[in-house]
């Protein structure tokens, strides 16, 4: 999945095997270290991984950090069959209601529409005063821009 062009399209760049088992390494001692993190996702039909959905502490420093994130990725033959707003509204009760986090945060490259739709469909709100350009990615880059969604344990309604 992150040797694939078009799920990989809104990243500054795709992922070698050594990076991509890094990461994996990075996820478990995230849960490790807090408690929650990213969760494999299967296909329902087929038990297939398709993707990551779940929380992370972001590992950059920007006006808004420290925060949680929730943050998904999935294999784009999959995409708009629901799992990521579906997956996301689960992590995002386990924040709450769990995990007593009294506000999650999401944030991708201004590019990327399909998830900043995720972000509305879950109840998140875009402050674009709030918007950044993200300190990993090249200034230069089209992908340097992120927007900022936010949503607070006190606005939050369960949609499960």
């Amino acid at each position: 999945m992150n040797t694939d062009a078009e799920v990989m399209r809104h990243f500054p760049a795709m992922l070698s095997q050594e990076e991509s088992d890094a990461f994996v390494d990075r996820i478990e001692d995230h849960w490790r270290a807090h408690g929650f993190g990213l969760f494999a996702v299967e296909e329902r039909a087929s038990g297939d991984f398709i993707g990551f959905i779940g929380l992370a502490v972001p590992r950059f420093s920007a006006a808004f950090t420290p925060c949680v994130e929730v943050g998904w990725r999935l294999a784009h033959n999959v995409w708009g069959q629901g799992y990521a707003p579906e997956g996301a509204r689960e992590a995002l009760a386990f924040g709450f209601e769990t995990a007593s986090l009294t506000e999650i945060v999401s944030f991708t490259s201004a590019t990327n529409l399909p998830s900043q739709r995720v972000m509305e469909k879950i109840g998140m709100r875009h402050d674009p005063a709030e918007d950044f350009d993200h300190p990993s990615v090249a200034a230069a880059s089209p992908l340097c821009r992120h927007v900022l969604y936010r949503l607070r344990r006190d606005n939050w309604a369960p949609q499960r």
